[in-house]
């Protein structure tokens, strides 16, 4: 970077800073479409999405989505509400998706992605959720989608990922079920080579939901009446996070961590100057911006080893969210954070159903 250039990132707010001068791609934790042309305005270069946040989207415009879901249950006579709920969370996906398409065009398809979940009521069936994930990945030539990181959803991962989906693993909180999806994304990619299959940029990104699974280790030392220094806590996702990172290096994985679930700066700034992805919510984003924070890039700067040590000792969940063979594939979706999250998609996905009944079946006045 030049003398000018290094000036003129000077004078950017910390995210576009970020964005001008380190490889660390910043990704909107939304597909709500005002939301996400704000967020390209910050250098953002692609989206996610889930159950939650796809209710939370098309809740918050009735005025728009109203109108569309009457739209849609016309052109679908026989479809049910879940039905329908879906081919909103389709429409929503393909609005989004095409104002990303010049990021994918200019990223050679690395960047420019909009994520689309898997219903979470299919988490048991691997075949169900790689044959969901092939339709999704045909909405747009940039859609990236989630599958969960349990067992099952693993083998949904590889095997979707060979079919050619672009991947991003969600239902996602430990080092062990990063690493295990990053095998698994080696293993598709070996297999579509071997057997001759179009060799091109996927952009494979293993989410790890750093928040949440502070979320859940604050919760555990609470109940087993554990005191600890409460600021450790705030360290625990992104010492995840960057060992994650630094074990997809050793390993040479060709997949990119994605840093999800927000619930402090440290999720973002401690994990600036990596190839990673950083996928805050929007007002998260707006809070970044309005504050001094610095764009340096800290993501070879350790965690201090004695907040690491006391994790350790003294929180068990933490150990087996960070060492990278802490948990077995078997135990993946067991994990609390999982489980918990597991029921919010679930719990989303029939508050969309119920959305969708309102408008099919209004309440009498």
């Amino acid at each position: 970077m030049t003398l000018s250039e290094t000036a003129a990132a000077a004078e950017l707010l910390p995210l576009a800073r970020a964005a001008a001068t380190t490889p660390t791609a910043l990704w909107n934790d939304s597909a709500d479409p005002d939301e996400l042309r704000r967020s390209i305005g910050f250098g953002a270069v692609g989206a996610t999405c889930n159950p939650v946040i796809a209710y939370t989207a098309i809740s918050a415009h009735p005025d728009v989505w109203g109108p569309r879901l009457t739209q849609l249950a016309a052109e679908n006579p026989a479809a049910g509400e879940s039905e329908l709920g879906w081919l909103a969370v389709e429409w929503l996906s393909k609005d989004a998706a095409e104002l990303l398409l010049p990021a994918f065009e200019a990223s050679g398809g690395r960047n420019g992605r909009l994520s689309v979940q898997t219903d979470p009521r299919l988490h048991r069936d691997a075949k169900a959720l790689a044959d969901q994930a092939v339709h999704f990945s045909q909405l747009a030539p940039n859609i990236i989608v989630k599958i969960p990181a349990t067992e099952i959803g693993i083998q949904a991962i590889e095997d979707a990922a060979y079919r050619g989906v672009s991947i991003n693993a969600t239902v996602s909180f430990t080092v062990p079920q990063a690493v295990a999806v990053g095998e698994a994304l080696e293993r598709a990619l070996d297999r579509r080579a071997a057997d001759g299959l179009e060799e091109k940029e996927f952009g494979h990104v293993v989410t790890i939901m750093g928040g949440r699974l502070d979320d859940w280790l604050k919760y555990t030392v609470q109940r087993d009446r554990i005191l600890i220094d409460p600021g450790h806590l705030e360290w625990a996702g992104v010492a995840a996070l960057k060992n994650a990172y630094r074990i997809f290096r050793e390993r040479g994985f060709r997949s990119r961590i994605l840093s999800a679930a927000f619930r402090n700066h440290l999720q973002w700034s401690e994990l600036v100057g990596g190839d990673l992805v950083v996928s805050p919510p929007f007002d998260w984003q707006v809070r970044i911006n309005e504050n001094p924070l610095s764009a340096e890039s800290r993501i070879d700067v350790p965690v201090d080893p004695a907040i690491i040590e006391e994790l350790i000792e003294r929180v068990p969940d933490f150990r087996r969210a960070y060492e990278p063979d802490g948990l077995a594939p078997a135990e993946f979706a067991s994990f609390g954070a999982s489980a918990r999250t597991l029921r919010q998609f679930l719990d989303a996905d029939a508050k969309l159903d119920a959305l969708v009944r309102d408008v099919l079946v209004p309440e009498p006045r």
